[in-house]
């Protein structure tokens, strides 16, 4: 049985990478680049969802 050493290297620990990707993606593509308030925080919230899985596991 492997070791695991990171959160990151369980599925659960790829898909909020992910999707914080491809969510700070849309922040700097769409019109969400000038509203700084709004991009800083939905940027931050899907941060955050990585944090809550780690503190989780």
């Amino acid at each position: 049985m492997d070791t695991i050493n990171r959160f990151e290297e369980l599925e659960i620990g790829k898909e909020p990478r992910r999707s914080f990707q491809i969510i700070n993606q849309i922040s700097l593509e769409t019109n969400l680049k000038s509203d700084f308030n709004l991009r800083d925080q939905i940027t931050a919230s899907s941060g955050s969802v990585m944090d809550n899985i780690a503190k989780g596991l």
